[in-house]
């Protein structure tokens, strides 16, 4: 062990401490590419409040005007929005009338969650 001129003293690294060990395995490619889709999805600071203004309303669910107002932004903009998170699988879209009402698939984000993190799914109590 050295001592700089700071005075703290550096560990020598350079021994072998590193095992080798398997990497495990890959994930498969077009679960690659639906868990990229989900996750981008979710990486965008409205949609991430969009989820979360569904999660929080009484009804679980949203029509597209509710989260205007709250985000101020433009109707078009909002639905645009949806129509990314629904898509990715992440919404769930039902048709009543003239209105779409918007609510989340607690299923596939638990999927998501367990396919892109396993270890954290073994480990987790819920």
């Amino acid at each position: 062990m050295s001592i700089p001129l700071a005075g703290i003293p550096i560990e020598d690294v350079t021994k072998d401490l590193c095992a080798p060990c398997s990497p495990g395995t890959l994930i498969d490619r077009d679960e690659v590419e639906t868990l990229t889709a989900q996750l981008k999805a979710m990486a965008d600071q409205t949609r991430l409040q969009i989820t979360h203004l569904i999660d929080q309303s009484p009804a679980g669910e949203l029509c597209v005007c509710d989260p205007t107002e709250s985000l101020d932004l433009a109707q078009p903009t909002v639905s645009r929005h949806l129509k990314i998170l629904a898509t990715a699988g992440l919404l769930r879209r039902e048709q009543r009338g003239t209105w779409a009402l918007f609510s989340i698939r607690w299923d596939a984000l638990r999927q998501l969650r367990g396919r892109a993190f396993p270890r954290a799914v073994e480990s987790s109590p819920c």
